[in-house]
């Protein structure tokens, strides 16, 4: 549904008649995932703090076309998690595709980092990440659910000044893994999507504010470029549909190389090895 210059690789009724919450979904990544579900037929429920910003989203979305509510709650607050569900049932039916996104951030050296500022990012990523996915469970479409959260390469590649957002990171991966096992014999999907260096979302206006630092993190990537809102959204439909039924437990990469490290060097132009 959001606009974009391609258009969706997927049919608009894919998801025709099913139910979706999604967490976080203020703006950004999140919102755009939300608005492609909506495009594929979802009835969607977003979830943030703000109601404000969450009203809006959902106007962004039903003025594109879809149906959509908007619910205020901290996903630190499990009964406000709850009830976010128990609303999403009575106006639309048992859900079948749950997203869970919401994430703070923020660049700290660890000698610097207060016990609180830690503590605040597990709170919302991994505590949050766990609220939604628990408070979900009695509310799903079972079997045929599908689950998906949102991680990031830190979660499997230690970086400077992220040690709370990794760590968190990290949890969600094993959250996912462990809750693909459990859940599985109960017909439910359990999956993450990784987003790498994102265009247009808040985290990527942070860290790369000059142009000379967004071409710094260019250089680095495999694919030496940030990706779309509609990339990370266009997997997330795969993951959360019926063509993804056989995968659970998987970390996706959608990260343009982010995963493998510095790949700044130019491999290509190389000169060839001399054979002996």
């Amino acid at each position: 549904m959001q606009r974009s210059d391609r258009a969706s690789t997927f049919a608009p009724d894919l998801l025709r008649g099913k139910v979706a919450v999604v967490a976080g979904a203020s703006g950004g990544i999140n919102l755009g995932i939300a608005q492609a579900l909506a495009h594929s037929g979802c009835a969607v429920v977003v979830l943030s703090r703000d109601q404000g910003r969450i009203d809006a989203a959902a106007r962004s979305i039903v003025a594109l076309g879809g149906r959509a509510l908007g619910c205020a709650a901290d996903v630190r607050d499990f009964d406000a998690v709850d009830a976010v569900f128990r609303t999403a049932v009575q106006t639309y039916g048992p859900v079948d595709i749950v997203v869970s996104g919401a994430a703070g951030n923020f660049h700290a050296p660890a000698a610097h980092l207060s016990a609180n500022g830690f503590k605040t990012v597990i709170d919302i990523d991994l505590i949050g990440g766990f609220n939604v996915l628990r408070a979900a469970f009695p509310h799903l479409r079972k079997p045929g659910a599908s689950l998906l959260s949102v991680t990031a390469p830190g979660a499997v590649r230690p970086s400077l000044f992220q040690v709370h957002a990794n760590a968190a990171k990290a949890g969600i991966n094993m959250m996912t893994q462990c809750l693909a096992m459990e859940w599985g014999p109960a017909g439910v999907r359990v999956n993450a999507v990784s987003p790498g260096p994102i265009a247009g979302t808040e985290g990527m206006a942070r860290l790369a504010s000059t142009p000379e630092r967004e071409q710094a993190i260019k250089s680095r990537l495999a694919l030496r470029d940030y990706g779309r809102i509609e990339d990370i959204a266009q997997t997330a439909l795969f993951l959360c549909s019926d063509a993804a039924r056989y995968i659970t437990g998987s970390i996706v990469d959608c990260d343009g190389g982010s995963v493998l490290g510095d790949a700044s060097g130019d491999a290509l132009s190389a000169p060839p090895a001399r054979a002996g």
